[in-house]
């Protein structure tokens, strides 16, 4: 079992829904936090709710700016010496039929949610491999195990992540690297109002399924479960986790059911 206390955790989407509750999570648990986002000021009210705000560092980040992660990564190692737990959960969401959805909406899903990612986690492998350890959080989706209505772009990059991982993880296992892919299915955050719309705007409505969902900070304690057992896929939420299970051994089963669930 991991022991989080003094580890280095970095969090990102951490203003708000599970990266939040994750930063509450983790510093109850002794962790040294690093919280991203966009909105420095949001992120500010998360150390200031976190058990050690002493030990919290605040660092905006903008998952489609990658060419600032590299200079982001020296500065947490500047200020912590180290880098023990990455938490790609940063990301959005989206609302819209595929056909209606132009190809620059698509592009910047897949830039947020897939490039946006990997690209921070390749800047921060040289570290954890100079360490000898570290482990990646992943966070995906039910929705990277199959498609659903509304969420093609959204779907297709949690796939993504899927494919990429799995593969890292065979290749940096050797050096202490250990990877966790969560699964989240339906969790109360406000994942919908900010996904995206077919022309990139803010879908702006909470739906049913997130409204009804895990709350966020039972969410959380799962995940830090997960990871302390070294879970190397953690599905979590309620009974909508059996359709990865359907999909799997049944799958016509499964497409029956999948086309009678409503989108939202």
């Amino acid at each position: 079992m991991t022991n989080f206390q003094n580890k280095v955790v970095w969090i990102t989407g951490a203003s708000s829904g599970i990266g939040e509750e994750l930063a509450y999570a983790f510093s109850g648990n002794g962790a040294r936090l690093v919280l991203s986002a966009r909105r420095s000021s949001e992120l500010e009210r998360v150390r200031n709710a976190c058990a050690n705000p002493e030990n919290v560092f605040i660092l905006p980040l903008d998952l489609e700016k990658q060419e600032e992660f590299p200079v982001l990564v020296n500065k947490v190692v500047l200020q912590f010496g180290r880098i023990d737990f990455l938490v790609n959960n940063g990301g959005i969401s989206q609302r819209a039929n595929a056909s209606e959805t132009p190809m620059e909406v698509d592009r910047k899903i897949m830039e947020v949610n897939y490039f946006g990612s990997i690209a921070l986690t390749k800047a921060v492998l040289p570290q954890m491999k100079q360490q000898g350890s570290g482990t990646i959080i992943v966070m995906s989706s039910i929705a990277g195990k199959f498609g659903f209505y509304l969420r093609s772009a959204y779907s297709a990059a949690k796939h993504a992540l899927h494919g990429f991982y799995e593969s890292l993880r065979l290749e940096e296992e050797k050096n202490g690297i250990r990877i966790t892919i969560v699964c989240p299915g339906k969790i109360n955050t406000n994942i919908s109002l900010n996904a995206l719309s077919k022309d990139g705007n803010a879908h702006g409505v909470m739906d049913h399924n997130q409204e009804t969902g895990m709350p966020a900070d039972e969410c959380a304690k799962v995940i830090l479960r997960g990871v302390s057992a070294g879970k190397e896929e953690l599905f979590v939420g309620g009974k909508e986790l059996k359709a990865v299970t359907l999909k799997r051994f049944f799958p016509r089963l499964f497409g029956k059911i999948i086309r009678k669930q409503k989108a939202t």
